[in-house]
């Protein structure tokens, strides 16, 4: 079993163990040396659109390790602030103020700083070889959590000049328990000792210790020690690798058809399904992925699971349009439910309930008009104008109305939220990320004020408060980026609105779904509970007609005088990445004025010979060249931040300090603790199509080498095209593979049971 060991140790922000860590924690905001090379003056050939680009998003890969560890520092690293070498100066610098010293110190070469700690060593005694020895660090802060206070005392007493090193070890274990913002609670550390153990026992990577405590909880080395497949509720971890583990553990006393290995795999079916965007799994086909595991009997597994609580059963009736099952097998008056044709689902309980408290809850918004607003609805379809009169008209009737369109059309609920609060209303709109909300409010009827995003509304960082029942207090909710919503967010918007509120939900129904499991705003479509309005608003422009005609399944040419598409054919993977990064660095620039910090590249997938992992590796070369000291990361660095799961922020890199890694995401500050940075950031010159849905740049670089024909779809194409709004570069090595797409691949299906939820509580409309 691998995993991949950490990177940041020598070279992550705010590390104790090397000795140059007193003068190198204060990493300055510089961004380094921008060196653009003259390169090749070649502008991208061709103005059609009708090669044009595709390959498919490995959809809603969150966050694997982000790091591109550095080479070690050859010369002066950029943007580190290193000790100058001024030696010389007597015992006269001891008897500087305390201010002073503390300015000094920044200048100060190591001998003098050494020659300070001597001075004080009556006071601080266990301290006085903190700059120079991890293993004394880390002893101390172990001993600091343990709440031993002499330890502690050694920490809290530094003398001015040593005070900027000395609490770095302090604080950095402080951000150890961010794990729990990602678990509900973090492990104890003899927890994580426990399964650490086990895990050397069983030849597993004992750095694995602090997620199976996280995931199994106060016992978690009994636990896994028992059933050693319980290792799969880790992600990433595979069933041949759990397999080796339970050997190792139990000897002979483990096979196959181990009853404990049956219930971990069919979760860990569920698990991966749900990350495909499935909330459940037809019982067949749950079946036949559990054969192909080696697990001899499929059924019994699942009973074992599903008698455990693990899973949950449910029997749908056929009535889907499509559905293999004769519709009218229904008419009859008579209730035998064993006539009607049904499918069994099996899905993990988190989503089912998901998915039910969703379905409730939209029938709620159906069925509660409030008549207290009725007057102010009123007063803001009066005063409606153009294209969005319709839609205020609908939203003043209903409590849930769809709205669809581009890019362009966003401007229709953007009047309507501006109609809305003119008419003294509460309301709100949100989208899928910071750059969707400050576009939007630049839109006429919007104001910074009025929106926010998804994640910032339900976090109560954004928006308006709750009442006393910890209901939103609105009367109107507007969520734009619809497709982007998973289940479980849709479903807690949907919680928190007070009975009577509206909800509209606005989107391009052509993007990718979410990340997420589910794909509520297709099966709302799809189940016609309530009104649909098409924005009859087109996206302008050569890429908006390119986007529009990709959408309805047809790759046109497009005239495109101010080279707003732009083809680069290639033949292999390395010139792909060789004319990314002159389009990125010198065409585009030059030709069309727009700045590399604004061109945006979208490829198939992170791995590959022009993945995102290799993209972003030569446009840092070319861009933004350092030694990748924090982490991998340098100051000046774009990167793609994942504060959660299915979740992706673009950003740059300001800073490293013992607090972690300092970003400046859509002009917001955000600080990512030293132990999260490898899984949470990556760079972000190069991004999938999942990363960059719901943002737009003025420029955009989709790369298509020949490698991604198997994984190009419409919808893929249609997302990757649509983020730029004045120049589309695509650099295409898939000859006829991409006309093929977009002609006849479809989003993959997902399994899910909003739409059958939604037809037993609310009639069609």
């Amino acid at each position: 079993m691998s995993t991949e060991p950490e990177t940041t140790e020598e070279a992550g922000p705010g590390t104790p163990d090397t000795p140059e860590s007193p003068g190198s924690e204060a990493a300055p905001a510089g961004s380094g040396a921008n060196g653009l090379e003259a390169g090749d003056a070649e502008g991208a050939s061709g103005a059609g659109a009708s090669g044009a680009e595709g390959a498919s998003e490995a959809g809603g890969e969150v966050a694997d390790s982000a790091g591109q560890s550095g080479s070690e520092p050859e010369g002066e690293p950029v943007g580190a602030a290193q000790p100058s070498e001024s030696g010389g100066e007597g015992a006269d610098s001891a008897q500087l103020s305390e201010a002073e010293a503390e300015l000094a110190a920044q200048r100060i070469e190591r001998e003098r700083i050494e020659r300070r700690k001597a001075e004080r060593k009556g006071t601080i005694e266990s301290g006085a070889k903190l700059s120079g020895k991890a293993a004394d660090l880390l002893a101390a802060v172990r001993a600091v959590e343990s709440g031993e206070k002499p330890v502690d005392t050694a920490f809290t007493e530094p003398a001015p000049a040593p005070r900027r090193p000395a609490p770095e070890p302090v604080r950095r274990p402080q951000p150890a328990p961010a794990p729990a913002a990602v678990t509900p609670g973090a492990p104890a550390p003899e927890t994580v000792e426990g399964v650490r153990r086990v895990l050397a026992e069983g030849g597993a990577p004992e750095a694995l210790a602090a997620q199976v405590a996280a995931a199994l909880g106060e016992g978690a080395d009994a636990a896994l020690r028992e059933d050693p497949w319980q290792l799969l509720r880790v992600g990433g971890v595979r069933p041949d690798q759990a397999d080796g583990f339970a050997r190792a553990l139990l000897g002979a006393a483990c096979g196959p058809g181990d009853e404990r290995r049956a219930r971990a795999i069919t979760v860990w079916l569920l698990e991966q399904a749900a990350l495909a965007g499935h909330t459940a799994l037809e019982l067949p086909t749950l079946a036949a992925a559990l054969g192909r595991q080696g697990v001899p009997d499929p059924d019994a597994a699942v009973q074992s699971t599903l008698a455990e609580g693990e899973a949950l059963a449910f029997q749908d009736a056929l009535e889907e349009p499509g559905a293999a099952a004769p519709q009218p097998a229904e008419e009859g008056e008579d209730e035998g439910k064993e006539e009607r044709p049904v499918r069994v689902l099996v899905g993990l309980e988190r989503y089912a309930l998901a998915e039910e408290s969703l379905a409730d809850g939209l029938a709620r918004l159906v069925n509660s008009l409030s008549k207290e607003t009725e007057q102010a609805w009123q007063a803001a379809v009066g005063a409606a104008l153009g294209g969005a009169a319709e839609l205020v008209r609908a939203v003043a009737g209903h409590g849930l109305v769809l709205h669809t369109g581009g890019e362009a059309a966003r401007a229709e609920p953007a009047a309507l939220l501006g109609a809305a609060r003119a008419a003294g209303l509460r309301a709100f709109a949100v989208c899928h990320t910071p750059d969707g909300r400050h576009r939007l409010a630049a839109l006429p009827g919007a104001a910074e004020d009025g929106v926010g995003t998804v994640a910032g509304l339900l976090s109560g960082a954004e928006g308006p408060g709750r009442d006393a029942d910890g209901s939103l207090e609105l009367d109107l909710l507007i969520v734009l980026d619809a497709p982007q919503l998973d289940v479980e967010s849709a479903a807690m918007l949907v919680e928190s609105l007070p009975d009577g509120a509206r909800l509209v939900l606005s989107g391009d129904p052509a993007v990718l779904w979410s990340a997420g499991p589910g794909r509520v705003f297709a099966d709302l479509l799809a189940a016609r509970v309530c009104p649909q309005l098409a924005s009859r608003l087109p996206d302008p422009g050569p890429i908006g007609e390119l986007v529009s005609g990709i959408g309805i399944g047809e790759l046109n040419q497009v005239a495109a005088p101010g080279k707003e598409v732009v083809i680069v054919p290639v033949r292999e993977a390395g010139e792909a990445v060789h004319r990314t990064v002159q389009l990125v660095a010198d065409s585009v620039p030059r030709a069309l004025g727009v700045p590399a910090d604004q061109t945006v590249v979208i490829t198939p997938g992170h791995g590959g010979a022009a993945g995102t992992r290799a993209l972003n590796s030569a446009l840092k070369e070319r861009l933004n060249p350092g030694p990748g000291r924090f982490g991998g990361f340098d100051p000046g660095d774009r990167i793609a931040y994942s504060p959660a799961p299915g979740r992706t922020v673009p950003g740059v890199v300001v800073k490293a300090d013992a607090d972690g890694l300092h970003l400046s995401c859509a002009g917001d500050p955000v600080v990512v603790p030293r132990e999260r940075v490898e899984g949470a950031v990556r760079h972000g010159w190069a991004l999938t199509a999942h990363q960059a849905v719901g943002a737009r740049w003025p420029a955009a670089v989709v790369v298509l080498p020949g490698d991604a024909a198997q994984a190009l779809s419409r919808p893929w194409v249609y997302t990757a095209f649509g983020r730029a709004e004045r120049h589309l570069s695509v650099v295409h090595g898939v000859e006829q593979a991409l006309p093929k797409a977009v002609a006849e691949i479809q989003a993959k299906p997902r399994t899910t049971r909003l739409q059958t939820l939604l037809r037993t509580q609310v009639p069609a409309s």
